[in-house]
C-alpha cells in the first residue's frame, strides 16, 4: 500500500484521553498527526497547551505541531487512523461499545480509499472485525479488505508511571493480512523504542489485551482476599507477604483497590463473551466480586476502627486524602475510593476530600465532591490516605494529630506510613 514516511501520510488520533495524546504526541515527532475529539472544551485546552491527563507535560504539548481538532472533516487528510476511546462497562457490568461505535462511524464517514485503520480500544476477541468493521463499510460505502484494512494494537499505557512510557512498552500489533501488519508494524516502530510485537491475529491481539488486565486483576483479589483473612486474625498483611517473597518464585502483587478504566473493566469483557459462547466464568467472576467489594471492606473497617475508639459514628467527620482511581494519577474514572465514602456515608459520616493531583472540575463533574484545598483548617474524626501518592507520604505524624478531634485515627490503605512509629505517637492506626 505505502509508507507513511516515504509518501508523507497523515495519522490521525481519535480520542484524545490517556491513551490517545500521547500517542499523538509521540507521532508528531515523526509525521503529521491531527489529533480529534468530539470533547471541544478538551481541544481548546489543547490548542492552549495544557495537558489535561498529566501524561505528556503542558510544555511539550505547546510545542507539538499536531493539529488537534473537533471537525470530523478535517479527518479527510488522514490516511492513517487510530481509533483510542474508551471501553467501559454499564450499571450491569455489560461491554459499553457506544464510543467505540461512535469513532467508528466517524472514522467511516471521512476514511478515503487505501486507509488503514487500527484500534487501540480493549475489547473482547472479535470486536473489531465483527462489530467495529460493518460500520466503517456502512459509513463509508467501501469494502474492508479492497478499500481500506483494519489492525489492532492495544494500548498498554501506565497513566501516572514515569518510567514504563508509550515508547518504552512492547507494543502488540496486528492486522488482518501480511501487507496491514507489515505496515502497522512500521507505522509503530516510528515511535516504540522497546519494539513491536507482531501477533498473529487480530482476534489474538485483542485476547492478549484482556488476558494482561485480567491476570492482575485476579492476582490482586488474591491478595485482598488473604487482607481479609489476616485481618480477622490480627496478622499484619504486608509483614506476611514480605516474608513470603523472599522465596526466589514468589509474585509480589499487593493488595488494594482496583478501579480505573482497565483491571476493574476488561474482565467483564471477557466474562460477557464467555457466557455469550456457554461458558460461566468461575475463577475470573471470583476474583471480580472480590475486588468490587474491597471497598466496602475498608470501609466498615474504618468503622469499626472508630467505634473501637469510643467515636461517634454519626456526624462525625472523616479526610479521605485521594480519589484518583490510582496513585500519582490524575484520573479519577472508575475510582473504588468511592465506595469507601459511600460505606461511610450511609452511616451518616460527613466526608471531606483532597486530592491535590487531580483536577477538581472533573472529581466534581464525575461524583458531585467538591474537594478541599487546605484540609489542614479543619478537625476530622479519622483521616484516611486512600490513595498512595507521593506527595501523601511527606505529611507528618504531627500533622495528623493537629488535624484529628480527639484520639487521632489514621486508616492508611496501602500501608505507606511506619506502623510502628504511627502507634508510638499515640495514633490508632488499620491498614489493608
Amino acid at each position: 500500500m505505502y509508507s507513511l514516511i516515504n509518501d508523507k501520510k497523515t495519522i490521525s488520533v481519535i480520542g484524545l484521553g490517556y491513551v490517545g495524546l500521547p500517542l499523538a504526541v509521540a507521532f508528531s515527532k515523526k509525521l503529521k498527526v491531527i489529533g480529534f475529539d468530539i470533547n471541544q472544551e478538551k481541544i481548546k485546552k489543547y490548542v492552549q497547551g495544557e495537558d489535561l491527563t498529566g501524561e505528556v507535560g503542558s510544555d511539550i504539548l505547546k510545542n507539538s505541531n499536531i493539529k488537534f481538532t473537533s471537525n470530523e472533516k478535517d479527518l479527510k487528510d488522514a490516511s492513517f487512523f487510530i481509533i483510542a476511546v474508551p471501553t467501559p462497562i454499564t450499571q450491569d457490568k455489560m461491554p459499553n461499545f457506544s464510543y467505540l461505535t461512535s469513532a467508528s462511524k466517524i472514522v467511516g464517514r471521512n476514511i478515503t480509499k487505501n486507509s488503514i485503520v487500527v484500534y487501540e480500544s480493549t475489547v473482547y476477541p472479535g470486536v473489531t472485525e465483527d462489530i467495529c468493521v460493518p460500520i466503517l463499510e456502512k459509513e463509508s460505502g467501501f469494502k474492508c479488505g479492497s478499500d481500506f484494512k483494519v489492525g489492532y494494537s492495544p494500548e498498554r499505557i501506565n497513566p501516572g508511571d514515569k518510567d514504563n512510557t508509550l515508547e518504552n512498552i512492547v507494543k502488540v500489533v496486528s492486522g488482518m493480512d501480511e501487507e496491514s501488519l507489515d505496515i502497522i508494524s512500521k507505522t509503530y516502530e516510528l515511535i516504540i523504542k522497546a519494539g513491536v510485537y507482531r501477533a498473529e491475529s487480530i482476534k489474538v491481539a485483542e485476547a492478549a489485551k484482556v488476558v494482561e488486565n485480567t491476570q492482575r486483576d485476579i492476582n490482586i483479589a488474591f491478595m485482598n482476599e488473604l487482607a481479609m483473612i489476616f485481618n480477622r486474625m490480627n496478622i499484619n498483611t504486608n509483614a506476611v507477604l514480605k516474608a513470603a517473597s523472599t522465596k526466589w518464585n514468589f509474585i509480589n502483587f499487593t493488595p488494594g483497590l482496583v478501579g480505573g478504566h482497565c483491571i476493574g473493566v476488561d474482565p467483564y469483557y471477557f466474562i460477557y463473551k464467555a457466557k455469550d459462547l456457554g461458558y460461566h466464568s468461575q475463577l475470573i467472576s471470583a476474583g471480580r466480586k472480590i475486588n468490587d467489594n474491597t471497598g466496602t471492606f475498608i470501609g466498615n473497617n474504618i468503622i469499626k476502627t472508630m467505634i473501637n475508639a469510643d467515636k461517634k459514628i454519626k456526624n462525625s467527620k472523616v479526610l479521605v486524602l485521594g480519589i484518583s482511581f490510582k496513585e500519582n494519577c490524575m484520573d479519577v474514572r472508575n475510582s473504588k475510593v468511592m465506595d469507601i465514602i459511600e460505606t461511610l456515608q450511609d452511616v451518616g459520616i460527613q466526608i471531606a476530600v483532597a486530592d491535590p493531583i487531580v483536577n477538581k472540575e472533573e472529581v466534581l463533574k464525575e461524583y458531585d465532591i467538591s474537594l478541599e484545598e487546605d484540609y489542614k483548617h479543619d478537625k476530622y474524626d479519622a483521616v484516611v490516605v486512600a490513595v498512595a501518592h507521593e506527595i501523601f507520604k511527606d505529611i507528618s505524624l504531627s500533622e495528623i494529630k493537629k488535624i484529628s478531634r480527639g484520639d487521632p485515627i489514621l486508616i492508611d490503605v496501602k500501608e505507606i506510613f511506619d506502623k510502628e512509629k504511627v502507634l508510638e505517637n499515640g495514633i490508632e492506626y488499620w491498614c489493608l
